[in-house]
């Protein structure tokens, strides 16, 4: 049996036992949905507000390493796993992930964010509740792709 990409993030925060996952359907056709979703250097700057720049290398490979710069010059490595409709980006201290379907003529869209070490977890908790992170994030999401053409 197959699971699509939305039910494999959402088994994959459970696992993680994060605080900072959601879901929503959005009334955009997928290719716009998944086309700022899978910009990270281009998009997750301006998805992410604690992000200043996403370095990727160019090219199709699927798994590739990238460094997130944050506005204080904080610099981290992540491992990027790209494919259509699934991003998981992982570092020492976090994981991160998108994933999209098709859902008639809208898009199913989550994302999840999770602290790598226990000891981040009151943190990561006390984030989540404040900013409600991920339905901004989705909903960002959304505001960017309807501004493609």
């Amino acid at each position: 049996m197959s699971i699509d990409a939305v039910t494999r993030l959402r088994l994959l925060a459970a696992g993680l036992h994060t605080t900072m996952y959601a879901e929503g359907r959005l009334e955009l056709p997928y290719d716009k949905v998944w086309a700022v979703a899978s910009d990270l250097a281009g998009e997750l700057p301006h998805l992410v507000p604690l992000l200043r720049e996403f370095r990727v290398p160019p090219g199709d490979a699927d798994r590739k390493g990238a460094l997130a710069m944050g506005p204080l010059g904080c610099r981290s490595a992540f491992e990027v796993r790209l494919a259509p409709g699934w991003c998981l980006m992982q570092s020492r201290l976090v994981v991160g992930g998108m994933a999209a379907v098709p859902e008639g003529d809208g898009t199913r869209f989550a994302m999840l964010g999770a602290a790598r070490p226990a000891a981040l977890r009151p943190v990561q908790w006390a984030y989540a509740l404040r900013a409600r992170h991920g339905r901004i994030f989705i909903r960002k999401v959304a505001e960017r792709a309807a501004l493609r053409s």
